[in-house]
């Protein structure tokens, strides 16, 4: 149960009932709704089931005593399933019962005095091949010996009570990457019964570029920050937190300069992320989870979009327009019917700052998107997410029963009279469902195509009925604003942009990951002073704001703000915050091909300006690229810019321009220098230079040969090679193999 709970209210019981009034045959699904509210049927609810379904409460009560799964009284937080089939009890369940039974002090059926566990035995759990095996709080754990049941029972009090050290391993979708999950693996191997300490999942703390990390905790206190940690590590690690000595680890210790990397952020949306266990609902609760939406739903839904418009709180996905605006209007729209829905299909390349939130605190987005339903009055909830991200489908599913077992999702939430569950939509990889209506018809099971507006989805949206969408990070945000108030968002950011926002930092920053801070603060601030700058201290060349419907805004503009207003001005936007940064290294002019390459392919083809128009833009660029450019080609791509973003039906095509114009108007020189002189300024056009070996310089070592895939580099030992010109593929495998910069690019 959570802990706002407390007493018989026998009010919650009221959608139960409503559901099943004209079934019959359905006391014992109204009986295992009522459980999973209060965590046990109380004899006020047997008498007031007994009362309103027309049965005696003898039959009422005969029926909760004859099954296994209900309880009479209450359970503990903990509760404990032992199996007792057939392979169990060959593989020792007895031993495991008589540890359990030892270490708790209690006997099946029974509950903890601290109401912390309670063991019952049951018939089967279905998991054989693992036996002996328990499940805790539907968590199986298999293979039981005496010694790991009592540890990891002991685990579970330290976690409940803090004492004890805690290794956090974050193990979001990077970290799992960078081989996290081996390394959690690793150190609880090496654990003991006796050990006083526990290792437990955490997620993406946004130091991406340091993954492995493991944090170590006494209690909530932060004692060290362990990165780049390997499984060879684990030992040491878990011989240091055993002696309470940690000199040892000084090596894995994160740097004061990278540990700027989080200081300087304010952690809103993110504030949980790297923190908490995201498969637990208690880790959540603990952490002030479920206050906003208990706070809520003592308010008036007027009440909730007054607060939501106080906060100035804007949509996160792009577009930046008022979320209260949208609430209201979905509100006040005409329909019995209304559906809220998350837009989690985050296509831009180089953003990945929903999939972090979902991986990593997915019940911060259940109460964000409880908040708006009641707010709106929706009478259902969709997620619908890309399909490329399993990790937080799974976290997300786990989130989802977790808190529809609390009584959190479904009918009556919290006593409160409002009933609202929660779906997951699977996307199956189209970037143009990131528009809001095409994302709808992707939900009705057509070709992900937008509509035309008007009608907005506020009044007709999902099956034709008013319907709400905002993107993930906004519904992060929703929980904080309404336990602290408005008026706490809107004092941090600018006049234009209120609160904080999430950016995905990567291309050539020094420290690469998600980053949140207060609108206001400048592009400089957060790549040099946050990200400590360019890789390989190269210089500065720009940074790609918005994705493939942004725009670059190149080194001379660094000190612009993080703001809506501003950002427009120079011709990007702020999107869904993806920031990539560029070295003088990358070419502009292919920049924007890239980007014109991806949007082309992802048209969905409906109006002939995005399909057509793009397609045309692209192959420009792609004979610019190439050495084939012509006078008059720059004037041609500004004239098919203006006419696809004027007559395009929806926002990719309209967008998808902006790296272009933006190219052409900071970096018109580049385009110049590929059309007139046949040049790439950055020399990565492989078109457009030629790769040499210097033969001063050349000391024959033979390494760029053997790195050489094609085999194009020739030359006798300790004597200067050269290049085959027709066979060189451009690589660059030479350069970086070269130790004596003895290789040209021209």
């Amino acid at each position: 149960m959570t802990e706002f709970k407390s007493g018989v209210d026998l009010s919650m019981m009221e959608g139960v009932l409503r559901q099943y009034q004209d079934d019959s045959t359905s006391l014992i699904m109204i009986l295992q709704q009522a459980q999973s509210i209060y965590g046990y049927l109380p004899q006020e609810v047997i008498y007031h089931v007994a009362e309103r379904t027309g049965n005696s409460p003898a039959k009422v009560m005969g029926v909760a005593t004859f099954y296994s799964y209900f309880r009479l009284s209450p359970m503990g937080t903990y509760q404990i399933m032992l199996c007792q089939g057939t392979a169990c009890h060959v593989n020792g369940a007895d031993r495991i019962r008589l540890a359990i039974t030892q270490e708790l002090g209690i006997n099946n059926g029974e509950t903890t005095e601290d109401g912390m566990f309670t063991l019952n035995e049951v018939a089967c759990i279905g998991c054989c091949s693992l036996a002996p095996v328990m499940m805790i709080n539907g968590e199986t754990y298999g293979n039981l010996t005496p010694e790991k049941t009592i540890k990891i029972l002991r685990d579970l009090r330290k976690r409940e009570s803090g004492e004890g050290i805690r290794l956090l391993v974050g193990q979001g979708s990077c970290g799992v990457s960078a081989g996290a999950a081996r390394v959690a693996k690793v150190l609880s191997g090496h654990m003991t019964a006796t050990d006083n300490f526990t290792v437990q999942k955490t997620g993406c703390i946004g130091m991406c570029y340091l993954e492995p990390i493991v944090d170590i905790y006494e209690g909530d206190t932060l004692l060290h920050r362990l990165v780049r940690v390997t499984e060879t590590d684990a030992l040491g690690i878990v011989e240091a937190v055993r002696k309470k000595d940690f000199k040892k680890l000084e090596p894995m210790f994160i740097s004061d300069d990278d540990a700027r990397f989080l200081k300087k952020q304010k952690r809103v949306a993110l504030r949980h992320c790297g923190i908490i266990d995201p498969t637990s609902i208690d880790d959540y609760i603990k952490n002030d989870g479920y206050k906003g939406l208990d706070k809520a739903l003592q308010k008036e839904p007027e009440e909730i979009i007054e607060e939501i418009k106080v906060s100035g709180l804007a949509g996160r996905g792009g577009a930046g327009f008022p979320t209260w605006f949208k609430w209201d209007a979905a509100r006040k729209a005409e329909g019995e019917e209304k559906h809220l829905i998350c837009n989690a299909d985050e296509g831009d390349p180089g953003a990945f700052m929903d999939r972090a939130v979902i991986e990593s605190d997915p019940h911060n987005l259940i109460e964000g998107m409880l908040i708006a339903a009641y707010a709106i009055g929706a009478t259902d909830m969709f997620v619908y997410i890309r399909a490329e991200y399993p990790l937080a489908v799974e976290h997300l599913g786990k989130a989802i029963e977790q808190a529809r077992s609390r009584g959190l999702l479904g009918e009556n939430i919290l006593g409160s009279g409002f009933s609202c569950d929660l779906s997951i939509k699977i996307g199956a990889g189209a970037f143009v469902c990131g528009e809001e209506t095409a994302l709808i018809e992707s939900m009705e099971g057509k070709r992900g195509m937008p509509r035309l507006k008007p009608p907005f989805p506020a009044q007709k949206g999902y099956l034709n009925e008013p319907s709400n969408i905002n993107n993930v990070e906004t519904f992060a945000n929703v929980p904080w604003i309404i336990q602290n108030g408005g008026a706490a968002f809107s004092a941090m950011g600018t006049e234009n942009s209120k609160g904080t926002k999430v950016f995905a930092l990567t291309g050539k920053a020094k420290r690469g990951g998600l980053v949140e801070v207060p609108m206001g603060n400048s592009l400089k601030d957060i790549i040099f002073d946050i990200a400590g700058g360019i890789k390989e201290d190269r210089q500065y060349k720009a940074v790609q704001m918005g994705g493939p419907s942004g725009g670059c805004i190149p080194a001379a503009l660094a000190d612009t703000p993080i703001d809506y207003k501003a950002l427009s001005a120079t011709g990007a936007i702020m999107g869904s915050g993806g920031m990539v940064v560029m070295d003088d290294s990358t070419c502009m002019v292919n920049m924007a091909r890239f980007f014109l390459d991806f949007t082309a392919r992802e048209s969905c083809g409906k109006c002939v300006p995005c399909r057509i128009g793009t397609t045309r833009m692209k192959e420009i660029l792609d004979r610019i690229c190439e050495g084939q450019g012509q006078e008059g080609d720059i004037e041609l791509l500004e004239e098919l810019c203006l006419a696809i973003r004027d007559g395009a039906l929806c926002g990719l095509g309209q967008t998808a321009p902006n790296p272009v114009l933006t190219t052409i108007r900071y970096f018109r020189d580049e385009y110049e220098a590929h059309i007139r002189d046949k040049k790439c300024p950055a020399c990565e056009c492989s078109a457009l230079i030629t790769i040499t070996i210097d033969p001063e310089k050349c000391t024959g070592c033979t390494v760029c040969s053997k790195k050489c895939p094609v085999e194009c580099i020739s030359g006798t030992r300790k004597e200067p090679h050269v290049i085959n010109q027709d066979a060189c593929i451009k690589c660059k495998q030479c350069i970086s193999s070269c130790k004596f910069d003895a290789i040209l690019v021209q």
